[in-house]
């Protein structure tokens, strides 16, 4: 396989699997067996449409993640996205440049086949682009450990990402590295429950409000996971979020270097100017 110049990053995302397993972490073991035909019949019930809003998947923190480790070369969602579980997440998906892949029950309880056609396309796809460097499944399934193993054959190094107590741990240990959905960066955990909603729409306005700074934080955070150390270099935390936005640019913003753009979020990041290198890490993190 070629040495290619910059990481380059594939992402497989068993969108059935990790909205069913995340629904269970976060109403308890088995609840989406015991809610699926209140959800196929009614999913705007106001019972129904709360609990599937309470476990929403946060789409930006998989993609942000699977980013942190290159460029994203390609980005494969399946599921049946005719289901109404499925169909609110279309528009994410889309906005993130997403392929959903449509696919099809055999019949009202049975499998997708997303394991068989996500194999196929992956192994197709490492055949077709042999810069590719990084394989990310998002799944929990033991089915994908084989799939793990034929990457990681070819040379890729194969990240998983799954839900705490419902990934299977072969495939854990067919991955290179694996990580739980629950510890990704902007990922809300089960346990804060309802307490914690206004502090988190609180949060949402104040990014929204200024986005360029929720982008320095996320950066930094996905940085901090992936090296392991608490200061991070400037270049690798601007090149990530050039990743995560390729329309950043830190003097459109009125700031004269990307120095100066850290510097402006004194209550986000800090920065060590005292050798060659500038650093930067999070104050949540410093402190």
């Amino acid at each position: 396989m070629p040495v290619a110049q910059d990481p380059r990053v594939a992402v497989y995302l068993d969108f059935d699997n990790i909205v069913m397993s995340w629904y269970d972490r976060v109403h308890g073991r088995n609840a989406y067996s015991r809610d699926r035909q209140k959800i196929a019949a009614n999913p705007e019930d106001p019972e129904i449409a709360e609990r599937l809003t309470s476990a929403m998947i946060d789409v930006g923190a998989v993609i942000d993640y699977a980013t942190s480790f290159g460029t994203l070369v390609l980005t494969r969602a399946y599921a049946d996205w005719s289901s109404p579980v499925n169909a609110i997440y279309r528009s994410q998906l889309v906005a993130r440049a997403v392929d959903l892949v449509q696919l099809f029950p055999a019949a009202a309880y049975a499998k997708n086949g997303a394991d068989i056609r996500l194999a196929v396309d992956t192994v197709e796809d490492m055949f077709r682009l042999p810069d590719l460097t990084h394989v990310v499944i998002v799944a929990g399934d033991s089915d994908y450990v084989p799939l793990a193993q034929r990457c990681k054959r070819l040379g890729r190094f194969v990240v998983g990402v799954g839900v705490a107590g419902s990934t299977a741990k072969s495939l854990a240990a067919a991955c290179d590295q694996f990580d739980s959905y629950d510890a990704l960066p902007g990922v809300a955990q089960p346990d804060q429950g309802k307490k914690d909603a206004a502090p988190t729409r609180s949060r949402r306005k104040k990014a929204a409000a200024d986005p360029s700074a929720d982008l320095l934080q996320r950066a930094l955070r996905l940085e901090s996971d992936k090296e392991g150390a608490e200061w991070q270099h400037a270049s690798a935390v601007k090149s990530l979020i050039k990743r995560l936005d390729p329309s950043f640019n830190e003097k459109a913003l009125g700031h004269k270097s990307f120095t100066d753009f850290v510097k402006a979020h004194p209550k986000i990041a800090e920065m060590d100017e005292s050798g060659n290198i500038v650093l930067i890490r999070l104050i949540s993190e410093a402190s």
